[in-house]
C-alpha cells in the first residue's frame, strides 16, 4: 500500500493544490468511506471531542478548499495524506484497521531502517519491482537517485534550495518525475546532475547565481551529449511516454 492508492476511489473527492504540489481529499467523503455513517460532518464533531490532541491540532492538517461539487465549487475540509493519516488513527471502525495496520507497518520500516540504512535501499529496489519496472531501469534509477542527492547536498552546502521538477511534458502532477523517465532520459538527466556535481566541486560557486551558472554548464553537457545523439537517430530523447497505469493516462487526455 501507498499513501495515494490509501484513498484513491471515485467516492472521495479531491482538490490539486499547486503550490505545495500535493492532493488533498475532502475530510466527511473519507469518513463516510471509513465508517458508513450518513452524518460525516456529525461523526466528526464527535470524534474531535473524543481527541483532544485531533482537535487542537485540527486547523493545521484540516484547510478549507474550494472543492468541484454538484452544485458548483464550495469550501470544504479537506486534508492532505498525512493529514488523513492521523484523522484515520482516530477511527475506530473495522474498516479502519487496514490503514491502523499500514501505519504500524511503516513505523516499524523507518525504525528499521534507521538501524540500517541498507534496508531502505532494497525497500525501494522491491517496490519499483512490484511496479512493474524492468531491472535494468531499476539500476539505473537507483544510480540517479544516488547522483541527484550527491548534487542536492553540494546545493545544500552552499544555501541553494532545489526547485520543483518540470513535469508538464508527461502529465505528471504528484508522481516522481523520474520514475516516469524511459532508459535514455534517465541516463541523460544523470549526465547532467554529475557534470553539475563535478563542477560545483572544482569552481565552488557562491550563493543562487553562480550556483544557476554551474547548473546551466552541467546541463549544458548532456544537452550536447542528447542533441549529438538525437541528429544520429534522428529520434527525441525527451518523450511524453511514461508509466503511468493507461487509465491514468487516459483521465490526464481528458482533463485536458
Amino acid at each position: 500500500m501507498s499513501n495515494i492508492k490509501l484513498f484513491e476511489s471515485t467516492a472521495i473527492r479531491s482538490v490539486w493544490v499547486e503550490s505545495e504540489q500535493k492532493w488533498y481529499f475532502v475530510v466527511a467523503d473519507v469518513v463516510k468511506v471509513l465508517t458508513d455513517t450518513l452524518n460525516p460532518t456529525d461523526y466528526v464533531k464527535k470524534m474531535r471531542k473524543r481527541d483532544e490532541e485531533l482537535s487542537k491540532g485540527w486547523g493545521q492538517i484540516v484547510p478549507s478548499l474550494l472543492v468541484d461539487t454538484a452544485g458548483g465549487k464550495q469550501k470544504m475540509n479537506c486534508a492532505n495524506a498525512q493529514g488523513l493519516l492521523r484523522i484515520i488513527q482516530s477511527i475506530p471502525s473495522p474498516k479502519a484497521e487496514p490503514f491502523k495496520r499500514w501505519l504500524a507497518q511503516v513505523g516499524s520500516d523507518r525504525l528499521d531502517e534507521i538501524e540500517n540504512p541498507e534496508l531502505a535501499t532494497l525497500r525501494t529496489r522491491e517496490l519499483y519491482k512490484m511496479k512493474g519496472y524492468p531491472e535494468d531501469w531499476i539500476e539505473k534509477r537507483m544510480r540517479s537517485i544516488a547522483i541527484r542527492e550527491e548534487l542536492t547536498d553540494e546545493w545544500k552546502n552552499r544555501g541553494v534550495k532545489e526547485q520543483v521538477e518540470y513535469k508538464k511534458v508527461k502529465g505528471l502532477k504528484s508522481e516522481n518525475l523520474r520514475d516516469h523517465m524511459n532508459d535514455l532520459e534517465l541516463i541523460f538527466s544523470m549526465l547532467g546532475e554529475a557534470s553539475t556535481t563535478a563542477i560545483v566541486k572544482v569552481k565552488n560557486p557562491k550563493g543562487f547565481k553562480e550556483n544557476k551558472v554551474a547548473a546551466k554548464q552541467g546541463g549544458n553537457v548532456a544537452g550536447i551529449a542528447r542533441r549529438d545523439l538525437e541528429s544520429k537517430t534522428g529520434n527525441r530523447v525527451v518523450s511524453n511516454d511514461n508509466f503511468l497505469p493507461t487509465d491514468k493516462k487516459k483521465k490526464r487526455i481528458k482533463d485536458k
